[in-house]
């Protein structure tokens, strides 16, 4: 249903439907984004959008507004939207919070000795493999997703977990496009070793193995940038 901002304004009732609009508009965009269904660099009409999800302009333009905010949409006054490019800056920078902070997740959670959460990894190792050998990207992404967040929520600091929830979500792009079935080998087989250095209460060899796990997948995101320049916003192509 379509609602004016006249009428919006004016009545409780079609502020929470405008409001359920946006949000709704923000979670489709967001997930067309970070699956890359939609490019970055792609112009976006706020017209069209307004008409695909039968809303007035106002939603439309409040969830661009909020997938800016997010890094994932560009507005230029008097040029329109665009999808954001990827920034390899803002990559490298959460990659870094991650590794440090991810590290010391698995330092402390190797000297806790906690059968549950290996039991939890092996089972979500499992599933990984499943769905490698079956080529299924979409799972092998959420039981990725997963595998990183069971280490960081079993650490128990919330705001940690917050802080890398947010750094994740950024590079959310960047893992669908090296979403490759090596990058999911090479995935795996990293995953492997971190569980293996909690299993055998080796703070060392867990904080190594997710530092290593992390670095590799910055230097295949950096070769990738070389390959396809026009992906991101600070990559100069040749």
């Amino acid at each position: 249903m379509t609602v004016s901002m006249s009428r919006g304004l004016g009545s409780s009732s079609a502020s929470r439907k405008q409001g359920g609009a946006t949000d709704r508009i923000v979670e489709a965009l967001r997930e067309a984004i970070v699956t890359l269904e939609i490019q970055p660099g792609t112009a976006l009409d706020k017209a069209a959008l307004a008409a695909r999800f039968g809303v007035s302009r106002f939603p439309v333009s409040e969830a661009l507004n909020r997938l800016k905010a997010e890094g994932l949409v560009e507005i230029k006054p008097q040029s329109g939207s665009t999808i954001s490019l990827i920034r390899l800056a803002d990559a490298r920078e959460n990659m870094f919070l991650r590794r440090a902070l991810e590290g010391e997740t698995v330092d402390l959670l190797a000297k806790r000795r906690d059968q549950d959460l290996l039991v939890e990894l092996e089972r979500n190792l499992r599933y990984q493999k499943s769905a490698m050998n079956a080529g299924d990207r979409e799972g092998f992404h959420r039981l990725d997703l997963e595998f990183h967040d069971l280490l960081v929520s079993a650490a128990g600091f919330p705001r940690v977990r917050e802080t890398v929830e947010k750094a994740r979500l950024a590079l959310d792009r960047v893992r669908r496009l090296l979403g490759s079935p090596r990058r999911h080998a090479l995935t795996f087989a990293e995953h492997a070793a971190i569980v293996d250095g909690l299993r055998n209460e080796d703070a060392g060899a867990a904080r190594a193995a997710m530092a290593a796990h992390i670095d590799s997948v910055m230097d295949e995101l950096e070769d990738f940038s070389e390959a396809h320049p026009e992906v991101f916003a600070d990559v100069s192509q040749r």
